[in-house]
């Protein structure tokens, strides 16, 4: 029995949209964003109140990106997956990894002091900074979608997840006006894959049987 606990747009989308591209039966619970303040017994399933908590039987994961690691290696085989094997397999968990710690970290903290801190408490000074870095880090992305459709091994896989995820983000801190032309074409195929919009009809769907309509979005626009 998979189970995802899940926010809209926030880093357990990866989770989602790795269980859509490999067809999983899964159980979705969605909570609203930030789960932490606006659902506290959330905390007794997470006790950091963060999404992703994935459950696998036994397994307890909170990592997105290692989450889809463990989806397409445990769950597999899947083309998703780049096997050691294979002249990418570094390269598969080097972008599995930068786009959450490289590309990720730095616009939660544009959208802490942007967005979720109190009027008093923001700071535009740290968020032009982070947005400024996730900029320049995204360089790399650009370095090879430029030459080539996806990150590594020829194909679509979960690295292309985990940054895909971080574009997302950036979408909704309207910082995809300053992609560069390439990366902002890898986004939208990324976005026409049907694993993506299933991903985003899920969370859609299950939000709306739940009740809940607090998202990522709704939260920005609320609080600016």
């Amino acid at each position: 029995m998979l189970t995802l606990y899940h926010c809209a747009a926030a880093r357990s989308f990866r989770v989602l949209w790795t269980l859509e591209e490999m067809g999983l039966g899964y159980t979705l619970k969605m909570l609203p964003f930030p789960p932490r303040v606006h659902q506290r017994e959330y905390l007794q399933v997470n006790p950091l109140g963060t999404v992703p908590a994935f459950f696998d039987d036994d397994v307890r994961m909170t990592e997105s990106s290692a989450i889809a690691q463990y989806l397409v290696t445990r769950h597999g085989p899947s083309p998703l997956a780049v096997t050691v094997d294979e002249p990418d397999y570094a390269a598969w968990l080097n972008w599995q990894y930068f786009g959450e710690a490289t590309l990720t970290f730095p616009q939660t903290l544009v959208l802490r002091y942007s967005v979720m801190e109190p009027p008093e408490r923001r700071n535009p000074q740290i968020a032009d900074d982070y947005a400024k870095w996730f900029l320049a880090r995204l360089r790399g992305v650009d370095a090879v979608v430029a030459q080539q459709e996806y990150l590594c091994a020829g194909r679509f896989t979960t690295a292309d997840v985990s940054v895909g995820y971080a574009l997302v983000l950036a979408r909704y801190l309207g910082l995809d006006a300053r992609f560069s032309p390439a990366v902002a074409e890898y986004f939208a195929r990324l976005q026409a894959r049907d694993g993506y919009r299933r991903a985003v009809d899920a969370e859609q769907r299950a939000a709306a049987a739940q009740g809940v309509a607090f998202e990522l979005g709704d939260f920005i626009a609320a609080r600016e």
